[in-house]
């Protein structure tokens, strides 16, 4: 609240002397004052060292800080509608003496130091910008501290804005579908929430553009001439022509109405972009080979509930093959490697790279240190980066990196796949669904739960050799899980 200045001056002529006294003397006006009498605005030219004059601002009937005269009579005709008469004085004094009449007893007035800025946090050194997908709350909403606001679409990850402070939101500054760079401003946060109203942001735009729609359709009213048409006689109509017989070899397209047109999301795009970029550097070529799950599944079905109870996570299929693809890429150490201009890069680290597909899009979290981990270790570190992914609440630097990748097309039913490889690794090895198949065990034929493997390598760094026997390798540690006690 802004208490206004009141000062009644006499009739007649006004000394810079007079002037100088007559402001150092006034009083704040009490807070059910619903008049002011008398505003004196000060010209710039005869008065300068009346300029720096200030008044006491009043918030709430306790004095705040001091603000310039000028200021406050500007905030007071922006914040509400009054009726002003105005006389001018002698040229020599430059004095403009404007009488308000019916202010309100209060004006809600907004402090500078009540409002805070939501931006765009810094998303990551590869990432440059984004896109605004959606804001979580309306103007007038209240927020907590560091409660997401709006997400911001990028390349790889969704990444939410926080408010930095407890407040209402006052506005939005940036709309959705806008392209915003880290320190964006896009919302602006009042603390006290004084004075701000709860509004949709449909419903702003909608208010803000009917009276400039209305008051724009008036003009182009009132320019065009009003011109009486005159009858017109009518034409005889002539007789329609058949319609053209399709041809047998035209084909015959759907309407247009029955398709819709959708913007890629910046994900989509980015998936695109890389996977059409390794089938333009990599010369790949897939190797396959078939595995008998029997062993593994008897393995996780005989354990199962003990490991439950130790570890507090279940079983699966995805830390045998996890554990198999570490001893091959440790037997074959060129799967592991990669070209850089003309060198190779052999890593002497295996980061394994889960492809994981999500509502939004493929996102490949990353498997650190693979070699030194456990089964359970792998589990518990699979869950939690699958459980970020669906919500996306992925972080750029859980799926930056990694050496090689598995992607597991069987849990969606694939039966065989061609994967492609994940820039700038050189292999991908791709599972699928168990179907159990007859198979000769010993001369007799018998059913067994048996799965494809596939691997798709760089040819112009991995020989076939490499490959079958990296491949092979997967197969025997997973068909026999006591490799991995022997080394064997």
């Amino acid at each position: 609240m802004i208490g206004a200045v009141r000062r009644r001056f006499a009739n007649g002529g006004f000394s810079s002397l007079i002037l100088r006294q007559s402001l150092q003397a006034t009083r704040l006006a009490p807070s059910s004052t619903s008049r002011v009498s008398e505003e004196i605005l000060i010209h710039a030219r005869g008065f300068e060292h009346v300029r720096k004059f200030s008044c006491l601002v009043s918030l709430r009937g306790r004095a705040i800080s001091s603000r310039p005269l000028r200021e406050v009579v500007s905030n007071m005709e922006h914040a509400s509608s009054k009726r002003t008469w105005s006389r001018p004085f002698s040229s020599d004094t430059g004095v403009l003496l404007t009488r308000l009449y019916e202010l309100p007893s209060f004006v809600y007035y907004t402090l500078p130091w009540d409002l805070v800025d939501a931006v765009v946090p810094f998303m990551g050194e590869s990432i440059t910008d984004g896109t605004l997908a959606k804001f979580l709350k309306n103007p007038g909403d209240s927020v907590e501290v560091d409660e997401p606001i709006a997400q911001i679409e990028t390349d790889k990850v969704t990444i939410d804005v926080s408010s930095p402070e407890a407040g209402v939101i006052k506005e939005y500054i940036a709309k959705e579908g806008d392209t915003v760079e880290p320190g964006t401003k896009i919302a602006v946060i009042s603390k006290s929430g004084e004075g701000v109203a709860h509004v949709a942001p449909s419903e702003n735009i909608s208010k803000k553009a009917a009276p400039q729609q209305s008051a724009t359709e008036m003009k182009d009213e009132k320019k065009k001439p009003k011109v009486e048409a005159s009858p017109v006689p009518a034409k005889p109509k002539a007789p329609a022509p058949p319609p053209p017989k399709p041809s047998a070899t035209e084909p015959q397209l759907p309407p247009k109405e029955r398709e819709r047109r959708v913007p890629m999301t910046r994900l989509r795009k980015r998936v695109a972009t890389r996977l059409k970029d390794s089938q333009n550097t990599f010369a790949m070529l897939t190797t396959f080979n078939e595995v008998d799950m029997t062993n593994l599944m008897k393995l996780r079905s005989d354990y199962k509930d003990a490991f439950v109870e130790k570890h507090g996570v279940k079983l699966g299929l995805m830390s045998g093959f996890i554990k198999a693809a570490v001893s091959g890429l440790q037997n074959q150490p060129i799967i592991n490697a990669v070209i850089d201009g003309d060198d190779i890069i052999y890593r002497d680290y295996v980061d394994i790279s889960i492809a994981v597909g999500t509502p939004k899009g493929l996102v490949v979290p990353v498997i650190r240190n693979a070699d030194k981990m456990n089964f359970a270790d792998i589990e518990k570190e699979i869950n939690t980066l699958a459980k970020k992914a669906n919500d996306g609440t992925i972080s750029i630097d859980e799926m930056a990196g990694g050496s090689f990748t598995i992607s597991n097309g069987g849990v969606y039913g694939s039966l065989l796949s061609t994967p492609i490889i994940n820039p700038p690794q050189s292999a991908i090895l791709g599972m699928h669904s168990i179907v159990s198949r007859p198979m000769v065990v010993g001369g007799n034929v018998v059913p067994r739960p048996m799965m494809y493997i596939a691997l798709t390598y760089d040819h112009r760094l991995i020989d076939g050799r490499e490959a079958v026997f990296f491949l092979r390798r997967i197969k025997d540690v997973v068909e026999d899980p006591r490799r991995l006690l022997l080394d064997a």
